[in-house]
């Protein structure tokens, strides 16, 4: 979910090509907490994150009572994307594997951008 909710905020004409791919294993140990989607603003899923949904990070963080924060996706709301705190005592205990070239199927991004960039 996180991969897709970056995306969508990329330029179509300009996609990347330096990502990596993380993926991290969290223990079920790891203290975590979870924003509702009745605790978020009623524009909390508008183009642009509204200026109020950050206190949600920020608290998260400066509260260091959890390793792992859920909040919702705003592409999909069943879902959540995953926020980590690499202050908390825990993060130690959160296993990340080896980075990988994170690579993405070039139909997400305008086609006559690659095509132009080929040519080149």
């Amino acid at each position: 979910m996180a991969m897709l909710e970056y995306f969508v905020h990329l330029d179509n004409y300009d996609p990347p090509t330096d990502l990596v791919l993380a993926v991290a294993e969290v223990s079920d140990e790891v203290i975590r907490e979870s924003v509702t989607v009745s605790e978020l603003p009623a524009n909390w899923r508008d183009g642009a994150a509204p200026p109020e949904f950050t206190r949600f990070g920020d608290q998260f963080v400066s509260a260091g009572k959890s390793c792992v924060l859920f909040v919702p996706s705003v592409l999909a709301p069943n879902e959540n994307n995953c926020l980590i705190n690499p202050a908390h005592a825990e993060f130690s205990r959160i296993v990340v594997r080896d980075l990988e070239p994170l690579t993405y199927d070039t139909r997400m991004f305008d086609k006559r951008a690659h095509r132009a960039r080929k040519k080149s």
